[in-house]
């Protein structure tokens, strides 16, 4: 491993924005954990990572959603003391929200995007605990505020993550670890397709190794909450300090006027 810079272990690796992420950690210096299901795609990823930037790179084929696949990958972050960053990228979205006549895949979304990266979070953190620092990057969505865009969880699910992410910056700020929520727009990977819809229907789609590069100037910075696409953060920072404005008012020992009476 590099005596340098801490392995980074990526999940959701074998395209699209975990594949960017590998490529651009592993150009940095990172040795590489990576972990997905497509252990041939990780395999040729890993192939390539070593070719061209000379880091060693571990390949882990794991499901997020299946519990063996799951504890594998939660024992590698709690164990593995070289690894010092997490980023958390594997997630899906599906075509139809609770109106269509299968909630399956809506409950699968939930088994990703919230139970696996919450459980793979909470081990990372133990093991940064442990070896005294780390990173975790949480991968999220601008629908995280903007929850009417699309039908179904995906927009709860994205929610969370940022509200979790805000939560462990707060909680684990102080102790050395450092927690960025990035919260992308529509970009272009195959999340699309499988989620039954073109992206060329879509406007304003970024192109991946845009996003993950903006993503990775926010991290340098150690921005909280990076939103690759926002052109001005001032939006931003005035919704963080309305909400701010607000947490002192909830507090109160009887019920707000408009609701008496």
């Amino acid at each position: 491993m590099n005596d340098h810079q801490p392995a980074a272990l990526v999940t959701g690796a074998s395209s699209g924005i975990g594949a960017t992420y590998a490529d651009r950690l592993a150009r940095r210096g990172h040795p590489l954990v990576l972990v997905a299901r497509d252990a041939a795609r990780l395999d040729a990823l890993a192939a390539r990572l070593r070719a061209e930037t000379g880091v060693a790179v571990d390949v882990l084929a794991a499901d997020l959603t299946d519990q063996a696949g799951l504890a594998a990958v939660e024992a590698r972050l709690r164990d593995d003391a070289r690894i010092g960053l997490l980023v958390n990228n594997a997630g899906a979205a599906a075509p139809a929200g609770f109106a269509a006549d299968d909630l399956a895949p809506q409950y699968r979304l939930v088994d990703l995007n919230v139970v696996a990266l919450t459980r793979l979070a909470g081990a990372a953190v133990q093991g940064f605990l442990a070896s005294g620092g780390g990173a975790i990057v949480n991968i999220s969505s601008v629908v995280a505020l903007a929850p009417e865009w699309l039908p179904g969880v995906y927009g709860a699910t994205k929610a969370y993550v940022l509200t979790l992410s805000q939560g462990l910056q707060s909680e684990l700020g102080p102790r050395g670890i450092y927690v960025q929520a990035v919260l992308p727009a529509a970009t272009r990977t195959e999340i699309w397709e499988r989620s039954g819809r073109a992206v060329e229907s879509l406007q304003g789609v970024m192109e991946v190794g845009e996003m993950v590069d903006a993503a990775l100037n926010g991290f340098d910075r150690r921005e909280a909450v990076t939103i690759p696409s926002l052109p001005d953060h001032g939006q931003w920072e005035a919704f963080e300090a309305a909400r701010r404005a607000m947490a002192p008012n909830f507090a109160q020992e009887h019920a707000a006027a408009r609701y008496r009476g």
